[in-house]
């Protein structure tokens, strides 16, 4: 299903407008530059630090700030509000931003800038515990992740397919990853959901004091793909992120950059081109950012490339 929406996506940039591969370079934007990211301790939080810097650097006229939110969601949300320029979002809550979908009450002009790497759900329990699967959480405390992030969205749409119901099969709480990290390590939740990129450094810090494993997740991969689409993907978590005995089953979802679609070409143009020019120190940010690479970036599917991003994308292959 990858290599079907990589195609799709190489067709669609051959197909852009030729103004698009014109070689002279536009203006570098000026002002404020906000970057929706997400928890402290997440890895948008420290994936969009480095980014926010790299912008700091590279774009003397234009300063760059960094916003901690809840999430996907949320980003969405500021993207379109003119209250961000960027955001990070994992493509299903981009699904339902474009279609209007709940959690949002109508479209949003949203586009993308570029694919960055995959989200993983981590159902998280402590080593000790006898949950064994997303079931097994009927009358726990679980930690579904904060408002407006798209660890709430994909944790509700599990214990759905697993048949349970996130308001009264188990006592859902919001909280972000550090703060579900504490809360399980104090024994105030049973259980708590996340999705990000591996190693989270919040569960990393975890596990350092308390002993931990992550639930697999393969019986529910199946049923959630068939609910919810072809954007989520069975993988594994590879034993060696979190020092675990054995690899664990799970979903994984993309992440884009984000911007409104009446970005101007010209900023949407750098924006994009430092992600890559500034890949070392996103590098240097989080271990992610290796997985930027400019073939697979363009597969944006279900939100359309913004034009300037395009125009980069072209000139980058000449």
């Amino acid at each position: 299903m990858r290599v079907a929406r990589l195609l799709v996506a190489a067709l669609v940039l051959v197909l852009l407008p030729i103004a698009c591969s014109d070689s002279d370079v536009p203006d570098r934007p000026s002002g404020q530059i906000a970057v929706a990211t997400g928890n402290p301790g997440g890895v948008y939080a420290e994936y969009g630090a480095g980014y926010a810097g790299v912008i700091g650097r590279r774009l003397p006229d234009a300063s760059a700030r960094v916003l901690h939110t809840g999430g996907s969601v949320e980003n969405l949300r500021k993207v379109e509000a003119g209250q961000a320029q960027a955001g990070f979002a994992l493509a299903d809550a981009a699904a339902d931003a474009v279609a209007g979908h709940p959690p949002f009450s109508r479209p949003l002009p949203v586009v993308a800038l570029a694919a960055l790497y995959d989200n993983y759900v981590q159902l998280v329990v402590r080593a000790d515990s006898p949950v064994r699967s997303a079931k097994a959480l009927r009358g726990l405390r679980v930690s579904v992740g904060s408002d407006g992030s798209g660890t709430a969205l994909i944790a509700e749409r599990i214990l759905k397919v697993a048949g349970l119901s996130p308001e009264t099969d188990v006592t859902s709480l919001r909280l972000n990853v550090r703060e579900s990290a504490a809360a399980l390590a104090a024994g105030r939740i049973d259980a708590f959901f996340w999705s990000g990129g591996l190693p989270t450094g919040a569960i990393t810090e975890l596990r350092r004091g308390t002993s931990i494993r992550l639930v697999d997740l393969g019986d529910v991969v199946g049923e959630l793909t068939r609910a919810y689409g072809e954007l989520y993907t069975e993988t594994t978590v590879p034993a060696v992120v979190y020092g675990a005995q054995s690899a664990v089953t799970t979903v994984s979802v993309p992440n884009f950059l984000v911007v409104r679609r009446d970005m101007a070409e010209s900023e949407a143009y750098w924006l994009t081109r430092l992600l890559f020019d500034g890949q070392a120190q996103l590098i240097r940010a989080h271990p992610e950012a290796r997985r930027l690479d400019r073939r697979s970036a363009i597969a944006t599917h279900p939100l359309e490339l913004h034009p300037g991003a395009a125009r980069w994308y072209r000139e980058a292959h000449p």
